[in-house]
């Protein structure tokens, strides 16, 4: 049931003080959150974690995949990357995560595509949009939560891709921007805060290229009685760092200024909660589906280093679906 910002923050408190397991979805602007108990959430949200599942999986689809990308005009993309640099040049932001809507046209249906996505997170909400998060935003074991923002993107089929990302220092820039960022927001809620790995990649795979992505894992520890403040806990921590930027609440206004559309569910956030545990991503990946027409939400983190014409092909090349 879709309920307010308030409600679903006393509603998240009082199903982990009871311990009775719940799926939670909150849209990048906290307008429209759903907390479902594990029972009730099959009618209406699909999801997988690493570790949990409310649906059976299908068979595969035995037939070509037409994938064809309708990428947002070059000049919108322009005029918003020339506001957000003014912006930065201007002192407002040092960080900021640019998305765009990109149209698609396959001859899949969103459903099909959720079945057939491989990801160590995926989300359909009434076959309203589809996504295959490889982001994880919070994971909480034992009293420790943990947080691996996801931030710098290279083509893995590059010769000495690893290193060109690793040694770039506009990529080293942003990534550490971001892994303060979540350090500072993780501090809010736990305590003995430490960066326990920093700047690891992830090779990931879809139907149109191969990526490798940068990730760090910072980690805390939590408050005996943290389950009782479950929703007070994650509200604290949005919107997730690494799909907005730094300062936090001054970039949410140029990001909104600048994109000039609604981001919706993407880049909100997904979880569960099993009772004990609780595991968590942010929405990127994000298939959605507009009237008649699909939509893929992407994008990048922008600093005053950035180029406009790079950032553009990368926000391009993060349009994909990971089929196996």
């Amino acid at each position: 049931m879709n309920t307010g910002k308030q409600d679903t923050i006393l509603k998240m408190n009082a199903l982990g003080q009871a311990r009775r397991p719940f799926a939670f979805l909150i849209d990048f602007d906290f307008k429209k959150p759903i907390v479902l108990e594990w029972e009730e959430s099959q009618s209406q949200l699909l999801w997988q974690t690493p570790k949990h599942t409310n649906f059976k999986e299908q068979k595969p689809i035995n037939q070509p995949f037409r994938w064809k990308v309708l990428p947002v005009y070059y000049g919108r993309y322009q005029k918003a990357f020339d506001l957000v640099q003014r912006h930065i040049h201007n002192g407002d932001s040092y960080l900021l995560n640019l998305t765009m809507p990109s149209g698609i046209e396959t001859n899949l249906s969103l459903e099909d595509i959720f079945h057939q996505s491989h990801a160590p997170y995926k989300v359909m909400l009434n076959k309203k949009f589809v996504c295959f998060s490889p982001e994880i935003f919070v994971r909480i074991e034992n009293d420790e939560i943990s947080s691996y923002p996801m931030k710098g993107t290279i083509d893995a089929t590059l010769e000495n891709a690893a290193s060109i990302l690793m040694n770039d220092t506009k990529e080293l820039a942003e990534h550490s921007t971001i892994v303060d960022l979540i350090r500072n927001d993780i501090s809010m809620v736990a305590d003995q805060v430490q960066v326990e790995r920093f700047r690891y990649l992830d090779h990931i795979k879809s139907n149109r290229n191969e990526l490798l992505q940068m990730s760090s894992k910072i980690i805390g520890k939590l408050q005996p009685h943290y389950r009782k403040n479950l929703g007070d806990l994650i509200a604290k921590l949005l919107p997730a760092g690494s799909i907005c930027g730094a300062p936090k609440k001054k970039t949410v206004e140029i990001i909104k200024a600048a994109e000039n559309y609604d981001r919706g569910y993407y880049s909100g956030v997904f979880g569960v909660f099993d009772g004990k545990n609780l595991d968590s991503c942010v929405l990127i990946r994000y298939l959605e589906q507009q009237n008649e027409k699909l939509i893929f939400k992407s994008g990048g983190g922008i600093t005053f280093q950035s180029d406009c014409q790079s950032e553009y092909e990368e926000l391009v090349k993060k349009v994909y679906v990971p089929l196996a």
